[in-house]
């Protein structure tokens, strides 16, 4: 049975300044969309992001990393079968982590980001 098979799921927009998330209709690509509290853009942040609670600054401070790197959080396929979320650090000291590997390795932050160990490459056999 697939996952995302049975409804049409909404993808997550978040707003880092306000620490608010919402889910939006996808169809509508070429609308701005805009955060109802403080007007600026909302991001998107993928299918499978669960939003911290709102008075959790630090966590919101690593989705903010995150998010700002162009990252989203999703890894299912459009079916939602294909395979499990992508890794996306939780705390600041795995962010911290893998700001200090992305410097001394001389990688994109976005690349050490997404990797649950990170130290080591990413060794996924490719498709």
């Amino acid at each position: 049975m697939c996952f995302y098979a049975m409804a049409q799921y909404k993808p997550h927009y978040a707003c880092v300044s306000c620490r608010i998330s919402f889910k939006q209709a996808a169809y509508a690509a070429d609308r701005a969309r805009r955060c109802p509290n403080c007007a600026g853009p909302l991001v998107c942040a993928g299918y499978d992001f669960a939003p911290p609670p709102r008075r959790d600054v630090r966590a919101w401070s690593v989705v903010a990393a995150v998010l700002g790197e162009g990252l989203r959080y999703e890894g299912r396929d459009a079916c939602g079968c294909g395979k499990e979320p992508k890794y996306r650090p939780r705390t600041r000291a795995e962010l911290r982590a893998r700001r200090v590997v992305a410097a001394r390795e001389g990688l994109p932050l976005a690349e050490t980001l997404s990797r649950p160990e990170p130290s080591t490459p990413d060794r996924r056999p490719s498709r």
